[in-house]
């Protein structure tokens, strides 16, 4: 039954040895453990507010982020819409020059036809002319070998002669 019922000296040494402790406690132990603790809780609240700042800071580069592949994302499309009128002009341009250069050679072909059709008449003109007066020439020998022929011509075209 003692350890339920305490003895008067049993409780008076337990309080005078935990008033003891705990006088020692607050003179040695309390104030650095305060000190310790406070700076502990200061250091956990400047963590806590440094990791606050870096979690804005970081929600500010993710937006400003954003907003610079937005950026960029539009530029790349403007640079692709550029470079497609680009390509689109220099096709149209390229297809106007094939037009351009192809209707020259066109005409130039179309001169060098006409001419050489020119050439070609003028040359059967040339040869025929000489056909004809080689034929005429064999006729003319062959129907005028004889004098009565020669004078018959004669008269004949002193005769059809109009006289103005």
């Amino acid at each position: 039954m003692g350890l339920v019922m305490p003895d008067f000296g049993l409780l008076f040494w337990m309080v005078l040895s935990f008033s003891l402790l705990m006088w020692l406690l607050a003179k040695f132990a309390w104030k650095p453990i305060l000190k310790a603790l406070s700076a502990r809780e200061a250091s956990i609240e400047k963590a806590l507010q440094s990791a606050e700042l870096a979690k804005n800071e970081m929600v500010k580069l993710q937006a400003g982020n954003e907003k610079l592949l937005k950026e960029t994302m539009l530029e790349r499309e403007k640079i692709i819409k550029e470079a497609r009128e680009l390509k689109n002009s220099i096709v149209s341009e390229a297809k106007n020059q094939a037009v351009i250069e192809a209707n020259k050679v066109l005409d130039e072909t179309k001169a060098a036809i006409t001419r050489e059709r020119a050439e070609a008449v003028n040359e059967m003109k040339s040869v025929i002319s000489s056909f004809s007066i080689e034929i005429a020439e064999k006729i003319l020998k062959e129907h005028l070998s004889d004098s009565k022929n020669q004078k018959d011509l004669v008269n004949n075209y002193l005769e059809n002669i109009k006289l103005n």
